[in-house]
């Protein structure tokens, strides 16, 4: 036995030299912070260090097998942390990790007998001790707290349907609006666009949608289809934004009585456009504003001024007193005038306000970058669900945020049913639909020419395409012709445009 403690410093310290107590401590911390209970099992605690050891061996395995399946498919990086199932085991798995590794690190303490240290390396121990429980148990805490929040965002604001598969190899979602808000009775989409995605290449093209459109279709096999089989021709009440309130009041004819209002618009919006539309989101007014708020705001460069009007006097049907403005070039807006911005329509026309609408959901979608989203994310959690209601089920959000990414990299293409396009009160849906076809024809032929472009080795596609992902390139035309789609793009940009 007495053999032993002289050549056993880990169990017998105090028959090692000084050196090798300090640098028994130093073996004994890092083994805990590599592989918690290790210490345990060194002392012969085999209880506590078969537990320990245990909920390590699991946390490693189940790193190094994400890992894996990151490297071989990165949308399970977004499964991670859009699977509510899997959400709800890490909210509760990494507190139990912190815990046994805090606990396993006190004990490690306790073994390796402080006073047994040289005076020079004990201050150094101990700073490094609280270091470590700083640097590691701080994190586990934040962490837990984000994928807490992360889980009830998801629960919150996506549904539970089936997943939808891409028509036409494109996804179509359908933007909404809302104006339900106080003084309001009921739901009148204030702007509506529909955002078509390339599955593949993430190439979108935002459809426009005037809300004042008159006789609009309903999609073959809508419930409001045999209400009204010649389409929604009431009259000039009969608009596109109050489909919404036709889907409700036939409610129990639609599969879901409780978005029979949403699938109301969905189906006359396929109709209109000749696309099927497979999810809606819909944006109710004074949670964009908030959502807005815990963006930071956005930023816009505006090319004129836009009132923040007064409340129109019903007796004249007139504003009042414009109350402020917000001015040309570039801004920063906050929640409050990004959402004047959006909707003001005094001294202006439903065009320009639709223009205006899509640069605020450009800015949204540019502001959205992983910066922001990690520095605001509680901010931005707590604001969503208030914000925003979808279809889209939790399922298919791993594979949307993929596709999101490819968007970002892409340039946002647009196209507005609008005149001299299309007459909001006698509009001709079959040229809609030419046109909305054109449009996507053409931004799949520029997606593909952007694709086989990076194909290419260096140097071969100069030349060929220019400014791969801002849209600029190199064409037949002389330098001075300008298409109509370029014409039109510099009349909205001297509306407003994203720096």
């Amino acid at each position: 036995m007495a053999e032993t403690r002289y050549i056993d410093p880990i169990h017998f310290p105090s028959y090692a030299s000084q050196p090798t107590r300090d640098v028994r401590a130093w073996l004994l911390l890092l083994v805990t912070i590599l592989l918690p209970g290790g210490v345990q099992l060194l002392f012969r605690s085999r209880r506590w260090a078969r537990i320990s050891l245990s909920i390590t061996a699991l946390s490693w395995l189940l790193f190094i097998v994400a890992v894996i399946a990151i490297l071989i498919n990165r949308t399970f990086a977004f499964t991670i942390g859009t699977n509510p199932i899997i959400l709800t085991f890490l909210t509760l798995w990494v507190p139990i990790v912190g815990l046994n590794w805090f606990v396993c690190l006190v004990d490690t303490i306790r073994r390796i007998r402080l006073v047994t240290l040289s005076k020079k390396a004990r201050p150094r121990f101990l700073a490094a001790f609280c270091a470590l429980v700083l640097i590691v148990v701080g994190p586990l805490a934040w962490g837990t707290n984000m994928l807490n929040s992360q889980r009830g965002l998801v629960s919150d604001l996506f549904a539970s349907g089936k997943v939808a598969k891409p028509v036409d190899g494109r996804y179509n979602i359908l933007l909404l609006g809302s104006d339900a808000g106080k003084g309001r009775t009921g739901i009148r989409p204030d702007s509506l666009s529909l955002v078509s995605i390339d599955a593949e290449t993430g190439k979108t093209v935002i459809i426009g949608l005037p809300r004042n459109m008159q006789n609009v279709p309903f999609a073959e096999g809508s419930p409001l289809a045999s209400v009204y089989p010649q389409g929604f021709n009431c009259g000039s009440e009969c608009l596109l934004n109050a489909v919404f309130q036709q889907g409700e009041k036939y409610k129990d004819r639609f599969e879901d009585p409780e978005r029979a209002g949403e699938q109301a618009t969905m189906d006359a919006v396929s109709a209109v456009t000749g696309l099927e539309v497979q999810y809606y989101a819909m944006i109710n007014l004074k949670g964009f504003e908030n959502l807005i708020d815990s963006l930071g705001g956005i930023t816009i460069v505006s090319g004129k001024r836009v009132p923040i009007s007064s409340k129109v006097d019903p007796t004249t049907g007139k504003h009042g007193p414009v109350k402020g403005w917000i001015e040309p070039g570039e801004q920063k807006l906050d929640g409050f005038n990004a959402l004047w911005y959006a909707r003001s329509r005094e001294f202006s026309s439903d065009y320009e306000r639709m223009i205006r609408q899509r640069c605020v959901q450009e800015a949204m979608v540019k502001q959205l970058d992983p910066a922001t989203v990690l520095t605001r994310y509680q901010d931005i959690a707590k604001a969503t669900p208030g914000a925003l209601s979808t279809d889209i089920p939790s399922s298919q959000v791993d594979s949307f945020v993929d596709l999101a990414l490819k968007v970002k990299s892409q340039k946002i293409e647009s196209l507005d049913l609008t005149p001299p396009r299309v007459t909001p009160s006698q509009p001709d849906f079959a040229e809609a639909r030419r046109l909305v076809a054109e449009k996507i024809d053409a931004a799949s032929r520029d997606a593909e020419k952007q694709t086989e472009a990076l194909a290419m080795p260096a140097g071969v596609g100069a030349g060929v395409s220019a400014g791969i992902g801002t849209g600029a390139s190199v064409t037949a035309s002389g330098a001075g012709d300008t298409t109509p789609d370029e014409g039109e793009e510099a009349d909205a940009r001297a509306i407003c445009y994203v720096p």
